[in-house]
């Protein structure tokens, strides 16, 4: 056999070391920041890919949790199959065991053929379960079995199936917290908290905030079709001051926002106005003396019509009565997750209610969580 031949070992390992070079840069390369703390995270989503166990990667809302979780699958050896987003916040309890394990057909009334659950679409591959601390006990009970003992049973079977998924799980609470409260189970806590990252909030990483809003406006601007434009460095300073309680997702939704209404090559901080009214006290910036607030600038979320919503339709008072309460609540709902960036578990805390149900109205309106 020549030396460098297609079987040579040398060359199989040399390339090898060039695909895992670039297997980790892709996978990398979404990750914006040069900040200590938030680099040492990032520098160790290789080590955490290349382990078998499970993941809790915790951090505050809009914080980057899911593009870590993507980030371990792309690096693990799992990459070549399915990568399973599962938003635990907003699926029913009712309906979890039949979503994640699936049901034989006859299961039940509607059951007419097999369906696979979540868990068998990402077999060989990656299960993310985001706001894991909504489960529910008898969710939780029905995951600690998976992890324990890699089955699962669908719905009306009669048998268990193995599973060949590797769980990577994301909160914004505190599961100790939750723990000694006795609302999460302690042995599942374990399970899971076998592998951890945090992903640090973007007011604890303000040098980044400059380079991740540039990067934002790049991105902002080529997916608009706009010529490409700057940040004024009073915008910069500007930014720089929040305190971002939704952190990088709010970040790009207000440079999207200012790019889209802005007219110019330059964002000046009057450009982070437009449009939504509460942008500038959010960043911290003086309101123009001579600009006075419009109407839909002042509300982001006004009030529905309820007279023309009573009136329109017919069908007597209770049917009135019905639609009055279905405005409401949309509009009820989606300001509280505008205001509080898409976070189910403290809009359903200032609506004083369950977080089930607060999830429930989001899916029965088609509210999107982040844009209400």
């Amino acid at each position: 056999m020549e030396r460098g031949g297609p079987q040579d070992p040398r060359s199989l390992d040399e390339e090898r070391a060039v695909l895992d070079k670039l297997n980790r840069d892709i996978a990398l390369a979404k990750f914006v920041g040069q900040d200590r703390a938030f680099l040492a995270v990032v520098q160790r989503i290789p080590l955490v890919a290349s382990a078998p166990n499970p993941v809790l990667i915790l951090g505050e809302t809009g914080t980057g949790k899911e593009l870590c979780a993507r980030a371990i699958h792309h690096l693990s050896e799992r990459r070549r199959a399915p990568f399973i987003p599962v938003d635990c916040g907003v699926l029913p309890d009712h309906l979890l065991e039949n979503e994640l394990f699936g049901h034989v057909r006859g299961a039940f009334t509607d059951a007419h053929s097999h369906q696979r659950g979540l868990v068998g679409m990402a077999k060989g591959g990656t299960l993310f379960l985001d706001e894991i601390d909504s489960l529910s006990a008898a969710a939780q009970k029905k995951l600690l079995r998976l992890l324990e003992e890699n089955t699962f049973k669908p719905l009306g079977a009669d048998h268990f199936e193995c599973a060949d998924v590797r769980i990577v799980a994301a909160t914004n609470a505190s599961l100790e917290q939750l723990v000694g409260e006795k609302r999460f189970r302690a042995d599942l806590y374990f399970r899971l908290n076998v592998l951890r990252l945090l992903m640090p909030a973007l007011r604890h990483r303000r040098s980044d905030i400059p380079r991740l809003a540039q990067h934002f406006v790049q991105h902002a601007c080529a997916g608009a079709g706009t010529p490409p434009k700057r940040l004024a460095q009073e915008t910069l300073e500007m930014l720089s001051r929040a305190d971002w309680p939704g952190n990088i997702r709010e970040l790009q939704n207000v440079i999207q926002r200012a790019v889209l209404f802005a007219q110019g090559p330059t964002l000046v901080p009057e450009h982070f106005a437009s449009g939504e009214g509460s942008d500038l006290n959010v960043c911290g910036a003086p309101a123009r003396a001579d600009s006075a607030p419009t109407e839909a600038a002042a509300d982001p979320f006004p009030a529905p019509d309820f007279k023309g919503v009573a009136t329109d339709g017919g069908g007597g008072l209770r049917a009135a009565r019905a639609r009055v309460v279905a405005a409401f609540e949309r509009s009820y709902v989606a300001h509280l997750l505008l205001k509080h960036n898409g976070n189910i578990t403290q809009s359903a805390r200032e609506a004083q209610t369950d977080r089930r149900a607060f999830g429930r109205l989001v899916k029965r309106y088609g509210i999107d969580r982040r844009t209400g």
